[in-house]
C-alpha cells in the first residue's frame, strides 16, 4: 500500500510535471471519450497509474496536440495554473443539438468536438452562447445556453 507521503509525493510530481507540459499535452482522459477509455482498459488504473502513464506519454511527446500557433491559440485546452478552466463562446451559425461526433466551431476560432455518445435534439437556435467547463477530474464539458444537458467534449483546433 502506498503511504500517504509517497501518495502526496506523485500527486505534487504530477501537478508539477502537468504545469510545465500544459502547453503541448493533453492526457488520455482529455483524447478519449468515456467508452474508449473503458474499452481500453483504462478505468481500471488506479490515479496515481494513470497519472504515471499520463507522465510518460508527455515525456514521450505521443498524442501531443501543440501546435505552433500563439498559446493565445490554445487558451483553455487543457486545466492549469495559466488555462482558464470556464470558456464563453458562440457557437457560429445555426446550432441544431448534437449526436455522436458533432463539431462545435466557435466565434473565438475554436473548434471543438463532441466526445462521449449523447444526444441533443430538437433544437435551432442562431449562434447560442456556450460555455465549456473543465471537468473535476478530468475533460471539458460544453453546456449551451438555455440548456441544462451538457456534453463531454475535446478541443481539436
Amino acid at each position: 500500500m502506498i503511504s500517504k507521503i509517497s501518495l502526496s509525493f506523485a500527486l505534487a510530481i504530477g501537478a508539477v510535471s502537468l504545469a510545465h507540459a500544459a502547453n503541448d499535452f493533453s492526457s488520455l482522459e482529455e483524447r478519449m471519450s468515456q467508452g474508449e477509455f473503458d474499452a481500453a482498459g483504462l478505468d481500471k488504473l488506479s490515479a496515481e497509474e494513470l497519472a504515471s502513464l499520463n507522465a510518460w506519454l508527455r515525456g514521450a511527446n505521443i498524442g501531443s496536440n501543440a501546435t505552433p500557433a500563439a498559446s493565445s491559440d490554445r487558451t483553455g485546452f487543457l486545466p492549469g495554473s495559466d488555462m482558464p478552466d470556464l470558456i464563453v463562446s458562440k457557437i457560429n451559425g445555426t446550432f441544431k443539438g448534437w449526436s455522436g461526433n458533432t463539431t462545435f466551431h466557435l466565434d473565438n476560432g475554436q473548434v471543438w468536438q463532441q466526445a462521449e455518445p449523447s444526444t441533443l435534439a430538437g433544437v435551432s437556435l442562431e449562434s447560442p452562447e456556450v460555455r465549456i467547463k473543465a471537468g473535476m477530474v478530468s475533460g471539458w464539458y460544453l453546456k449551451v445556453e438555455g440548456y441544462n444537458k451538457q456534453v463531454k467534449v475535446r478541443r481539436i483546433r
